[in-house]
């Protein structure tokens, strides 16, 4: 039987993610002052708006600053609008709504959102590997000093994220269940939050919180992604959308092959910019934009293959009702 927490103040984790908390906690976290965008009828979405969902952090919050992709699609009469989120589920939910037009998101939640709608996502390109970017966190003077010593212990990781599906090869690689830990799930600011309190034993958490957090006098890194998931970003649309605009949307991803010389050349407003956005240290940008690759590409047979592993896991684990096939969500324009 799964443990649980028995901290009042946050939501708590089930082992199984059903449809319904699926939707139920996206709606929750993404309440505060990061926005849901408004659901869009199709009439609506018809006048070349481009709509993009897109985190304080990542690929295309990088491109929002670039401006690059303003200018690529002006000339075929597209605007774009930018709608910020909270996480990568959140995001996909609002994708699946027909809100946003492209969202970026980790490994997970793409996989989530496909169980939950199989027939309306598409994946349409991805990030080189980032195992850097990713990691758990444990108290400096806690007794967790191997991914064995979890067991009992509480872990907060904001689930159906990237850091779900680590935590899940964590524990494995140690001969480890869910059952076997109190999972608590939190937002990144609840986690730090409770994490600097001494209220949770470890946290799963992303760049550049992850970042952010090793810099905690109080916290050391446990184990980062290496030889556990690739943590990739991947881009996503609808399958209405790519459908409708095939051009568009392999022009989004040849933007997005060329951003890695912008950010190179603007390094130092990009990381003011972000210092902005996050509220976080100069420091902590940098060194989460060492370990952030910026390499975009279409979908490849490669890294089809690591979803469908990590597709895999989450079936056995029980977080998903049923094995998919990720080959029937890449998108083939």
């Amino acid at each position: 039987m799964s443990h649980s927490s028995n901290l009042p103040s946050y939501t708590l984790f089930t082992s199984k993610l059903s449809r319904r908390s699926f939707l139920t906690s996206a709606l929750a976290i993404t309440a505060g002052p990061t926005l849901l965008a408004p659901q869009y009828s199709l009439a609506q979405s018809a006048d070349k708006t481009l709509r993009i969902g897109y985190q304080r952090y990542g690929t295309l919050i990088i491109l929002k600053q670039s401006g690059l992709l303003e200018k690529a699609l002006s000339s075929a009469g597209w605007t774009v609008k930018w709608s910020e989120f909270i996480a990568g589920p959140q995001m996909l939910q609002a994708l699946a709504a027909n809100a946003i037009d492209l969202a970026e998101t980790g490994d997970a939640p793409p996989i989530f959102a496909q169980s939950n709608w199989p027939d309306r996502l598409v994946y349409i390109g991805h990030s080189g590997p980032a195992p850097l970017g990713e990691g758990l966190l444990v108290q400096k003077e806690g007794q967790i000093k191997t991914l064995k010593d979890l067991k009992g212990k509480k872990v907060a990781f904001n689930r159906g994220s990237n850091v779900h599906y680590l935590l899940l090869n964590a524990l494995t690689q140690a001969g480890l269940t869910a059952s076997d830990i109190h999972s608590v799930n939190l937002t990144p600011a609840a986690a730090r939050a409770a994490f600097e309190t001494g209220q949770i034993d470890a946290w799963a958490i992303w760049d550049p919180y992850l970042a952010a957090g090793e810099a905690l006098p109080s916290a050391r890194l446990l184990v980062n992604a290496e030889n556990l998931s690739p943590n990739r970003q991947f881009l996503l649309s609808t399958r209405t959308f790519t459908e409708k605009n095939p051009d568009t949307a392999r022009r989004i991803i040849t933007v997005l092959s060329g951003l890695k010389p912008w950010a190179a050349q603007n390094q130092q407003n990009l990381v003011h910019a972000l210092t902005s956005s996050t509220g976080l240290e100069e420091s902590v940008i940098q060194t989460a934009l060492s370990r952030l690759s910026l390499d975009v590409d279409f979908m490849d047979t490669e890294t089809q293959a690591e979803q469908q592993k990590a597709a895999d896991l989450l079936a056995q684990s029980a977080l998903i009702p049923q094995k998919l096939q990720i080959q029937d969500m890449i998108w083939k324009g």
